[in-house]
């Protein structure tokens, strides 16, 4: 009898079509490339066009309303709340695949971000993993600090009362040096070195980067220093030529026109939107240095050319303004400046809470249009 394969699904959250190197980016992806390059690229794959109804999606196989999850908890309105498909968790009408898999006799590990859920019983050992170490809600500051609220904080920026949960535990305090993306990465590999050797594993690695707040080790963050000095429109075209010269877009394909400002903006601005994108450009970066070194584990053990890798985003680019969404009331600005250190050399820094707007992310997400939350190619491709 053959051996049963072993899976590890890896989420990025918020990540552009052609940030990888292998498909069209600049970013140092290296340890994505080698995956992409010896396996299948995929450009015709579809998701939600936000986080949790993709994430329901992808751990049921059925449609997101089913789920629970008709739209993000965050964004249900008066008329949604109560009605069944807008749950804002994954509910008890469907069957999460790590149950089915973990009944067949695969071990079930989870690391990273959940946003199915903010309750102990919805959290996901609860949902058919053995492991779990998991964020619960749909973002965090990703090395853990947490300013003091007060009547003005903006309520998605307030966090749950407890972020983390380690299986059944809330996480009452995170260690020192804490940062996300490598937290999960640590979380991971223990896991899969603690497994029980004499049955095949379903891995879930869903990063909650690149995600805002855009943060970022500072030695990587330097690494980019310049590199977006030109702005946007540059970087979209020189993206759309690699596409192009990688046979993932056809020569003839029109990019959709986008309003370019950049020259409108004063330096000051221009230095602090460059900023951003080198954070952005650090988060991919670590990231796949962390996929790196969950790889280089399998491999190391034997175990890679009978695992199945599958790395996805859960949807476009994050082209949102925060500063005029709703949900984040009028205090945001506010808000942060009273809390948060947004300096142009704290930019990336735990105390800094910055996003990059929408033309970043559409040089992300060229050819197609617009972004996350769209259910145009840019926010679903």
């Amino acid at each position: 009898m053959s051996q049963r394969p072993n899976f590890l699904i890896i989420v990025a959250d918020d990540l552009g079509f052609s940030d990888l190197g292998a498909f069209g980016g600049e970013i140092a992806t290296p340890h994505l490339d080698a995956l992409a390059t010896a396996g299948l690229r995929l450009t015709d794959f579809h998701t939600a066009p936000t986080c949790s109804p993709t994430r329901s999606m992808l751990l049921t196989g059925t449609d997101h309303h089913i789920a629970g999850i008709g739209t993000m908890a965050e964004a249900l309105t008066p008329e949604l709340i109560g009605k069944p498909g807008y749950e804002g968790y994954l509910n008890d009408r469907v069957v999460a695949l790590p149950e089915l898999l973990r009944e067949a006799g695969y071990q079930t590990l989870m690391s990273g971000k959940w946003h199915l859920g903010l309750k102990a019983e919805l959290a996901p050992h609860a949902r058919g993993f053995e492991r779990s170490f998991a964020l619960l809600p749909g973002a965090a500051n990703h090395y853990g600090f947490e300013p003091t609220y007060d009547e003005h904080t903006p309520g998605l920026l307030k966090s749950t009362p407890a972020l983390y949960i380690e299986d059944d535990t809330f996480v009452e305090a995170l260690p020192e040096g804490f940062y996300s993306s490598d937290a999960f990465g640590d979380k991971l590999l223990q896991y899969l070195k603690e497994r029980d050797q004499s049955r095949p594993f379903f891995a879930y690695l869903p990063f909650s980067a690149p995600h805002w707040p855009l943060q970022a080790p500072a030695e990587v963050v330097a690494r980019y220093k310049g590199r977006y000095d030109a702005g946007p429109e540059v970087l979209r075209q020189e993206r759309l030529e690699k596409l192009r010269a990688l046979g993932l877009i056809g020569a003839e394909v029109q990019a959709h026109p986008v309003d370019e400002q950049w020259q409108a903006l004063s330096d000051e601005q221009r230095q602090r939107s460059a900023r951003a994108m080198e954070v952005y450009a650090a988060m991919v970066e670590r990231m796949d240095w962390n996929i790196g070194r969950v790889v280089g584990y399998l491999r190391n053990q034997g175990l890679l050319d009978n695992t199945l890798v599958l790395f996805m985003s859960d949807n476009g680019a994050e082209g949102a303004l925060l500063e005029a969404f709703p949900k984040f009331g009028p205090h945001l600005a506010s808000y942060l400046d009273q809390h948060y250190d947004n300096s142009l050399d704290n930019i990336g820094r735990a105390n800094s809470y910055v996003w990059y707007g929408p033309h970043w992310a559409q040089a992300a997400t060229a050819p197609s249009r617009l972004f996350k939350a769209f259910t145009t190619e840019g926010g679903i491709r």
